[in-house]
């Protein structure tokens, strides 16, 4: 009896194993919202890392957060770093590229808990009743992640987030 468990628990470790490892080595994550303001307003609240606080929908998530800004005020070479509880860990970003009114790229480093860097980008294409922003994350997809992505879905979890800060964006832009 003992020895079947064994061989079906080596089974079972064998097949979520290999899903894992039939994962893509990169993900893609990504969300649009239409926002009835012009890209420059937009603008004004992605390119500025002070006024992420108005909108990120990890912002509220420790109210202890120690934050610190460096470089440009905003714009190209902006840093924004943060640490704090569980739920939002250690990271860093820095604004890479910056292409008022319809573009702004970002460096995302995660320190804590786990390490990564990924690339994200914010893209704002005006529309006949507003503008349309779509939220791009990308990034590699190393073991661990791949093994957690059989259990987890990283567009669904993410994209969660992202829903929640393009409501958060369009609500501020729009005032």
């Amino acid at each position: 009896m003992f020895k079947k468990i064994l061989i079906g628990l080596a089974v079972i470790v064998a097949v979520i194993l290999g899903l894992a490892l039939m994962k893509p080595d990169s993900f893609t994550v990504q969300r649009s919202a239409t926002i009835k303001a012009p890209p420059e307003k937009i603008m004004g609240y992605l390119d500025d890392f002070h006024r992420w606080q108005t909108w990120s929908p990890w912002e509220k998530l420790d109210p202890n957060m120690n934050r610190s800004f460096e470089g440009a005020a905003s714009g190209k070479g902006a840093v924004y770093g943060w640490s704090g509880n569980s739920d939002v860990g250690k990271g860093r970003m820095e604004i890479t590229e910056h292409t008022p009114p319809s573009k702004v790229a970002i460096k995302l480093d995660f320190i804590e808990p786990f390490a990564t860097s990924n690339t994200t980008v914010f893209a704002l294409q005006p529309q006949a009743d507003g503008t349309q922003v779509t939220w791009t994350m990308t990034g590699p997809m190393p073991f661990m992640s791949k093994l957690m992505t059989v259990f987890v879905s990283i567009d669904t979890m993410v994209g969660r987030d992202f829903e929640k800060g393009l409501a958060q964006l369009k609500e501020v832009a729009e005032k």
